[in-house]
């Protein structure tokens, strides 16, 4: 019985010192971040099956932004934005006779053009998202199937002249889905229009600039970004990609969160809450093979072979030629916008950029994602701010710019 135990001791031994180096590696590489700096922001909230990220998230910002200048925690209405945004979208479609993107999409500029022209209200003065149509959360499936064509039919017309009545229509489908945004309601007491509520706010939106980094345009430049979901003709201030990077990290250490639109369509963004420029060539772990293979893994086996290689993840080394080609070849799209409000390091050194979602508390950080300094540098394709984070002699050169433009 004694050398039975013994030797039962012994096997378990060498198993454990055969299993210890891939245990050790796997240790070693999954991720462990420290946070370097993190600013505060407000809830995280979920868009569901709505392609309204640009919505939640700018939304998400301009809350964090009342939240730092005024101490105070607001649920700012994204269906309000929603219904006004999408009747000027309509109406700009039909100007350009149907020669333009109609869709769910949209940007940063969009949530502050409604804010500027139209106020807001809070969350609680309209009916809750989806809740019309019998969901807990926005649906946009049968809403923009009953919207699409009949914008489409609108904007192609053969008509010599078109009524106003059309935008009639389009509004009540708007309303029947979202809900009618309302003209005054009552907030903590008070009664308020949309626009006074606004008011109450205290932010000042001439504040909020765009800035990009590609080369098809002169640096130093305004220009409107050739991108499908960017329809409202408001320009980005372009600049050398390092100084991009730069800004981001200056608004952030001086405690500003920066509202991030680009591409999460790329294999190195995870749905667990990682974003990473990894390199296939040059990581066999992460094909198996070559990158070839990759190639034809599934989304989920991708999101498995990153979580495995973790912190040793190769990366491609960002440029400014490499960014641009991306863009021209559409390898790098605009598809999503986020809001980053932190910095954080790996325990090997590399850096990310903590970002909130609007996906709800999802993925292995609640809702958070990681993306890596080399992906956003890969992928941004605009970042919208406070001039103000901006200090010196920069805020004062691009005060001047605002000024000129």
């Amino acid at each position: 019985m004694k050398k039975t135990i013994l030797l039962l001791l012994a096997l378990a031994c060498v198993a454990g010192a055969i299993a210890a180096p891939d245990d050790k590696k796997a240790t070693e590489s999954k991720l462990v971040f420290t946070t370097i700096k993190e600013n505060p922001i407000t809830s995280i909230k979920n868009q569901n099956r709505s392609g309204t990220c640009w919505d939640y998230a700018t939304v998400g910002y301009f809350e964090g932004e009342i939240l730092k200048k005024t101490g105070k925690t607001y649920d700012l209405c994204e269906m309000f934005v929603a219904n006004k945004n999408y009747l000027d979208q309509a109406i700009y479609h039909v100007r350009m006779h149907g020669c333009s993107r109609f869709s769910e999409g949209g940007s940063a500029d969009d949530v502050l053009w409604v804010l500027a022209n139209h106020g807001i209200c809070p969350e609680e003065a309209m009916p809750a998202p989806g809740t019309l149509i019998g969901d807990s959360l926005a649906n946009f499936t049968e809403f923009f199937k009953v919207l699409t064509p009949y914008v489409e039919t609108v904007a192609k017309s053969d008509a010599k002249k078109l009524t106003s009545q059309w935008k009639v229509g389009v509004q009540g489908i708007l309303d029947a889905y979202l809900g009618k945004c309302p003209e005054r309601f009552t907030y903590q007491g008070k009664e308020y229009t949309p626009k006074s509520f606004f008011n109450t706010l205290q932010l000042d939106l001439d504040d909020y600039i765009s800035v990009t980094s590609f080369t098809h345009h002169p640096f130093y430049s305004w220009f409107n970004i050739e991108a499908p979901y960017k329809w409202r003709q408001r320009l980005s201030y372009n600049v050398p990609l390092d100084e991009m990077m730069r800004l981001i990290d200056t608004a952030l250490n001086n405690g500003y969160n920066v509202c991030w639109g680009g591409d999460v369509s790329e294999d190195g963004f995870t749905r667990t809450g990682l974003g990473i420029a990894a390199d296939i060539e040059h990581a066999p772990d992460l094909t198996g093979s070559d990158a070839a293979r990759w190639l034809k893994l599934s989304n989920q086996e991708k999101a498995e072979s990153l979580k495995k290689m973790g912190a040793h993840t190769p990366e491609l080394v960002p440029t400014q030629e490499l960014r641009q080609e991306r863009f021209d070849n559409w390898e790098s799209t605009y598809d999503h916008v986020m809001v980053i409000f932190g910095i954080a390091r790996d325990q090997n050194g590399r850096e990310y950029y903590m970002v909130k979602n609007s996906w709800g508390k999802t993925g292995e950080y609640d809702g958070i994602w990681y993306m890596s300094k080399a992906f956003m540098a890969l992928n941004t394709t605009y970042v919208f701010f406070n001039r103000n984070a901006i200090p010196g002699k920069l805020n004062e050169a691009y005060s001047r710019i605002l000024i000129n433009k």
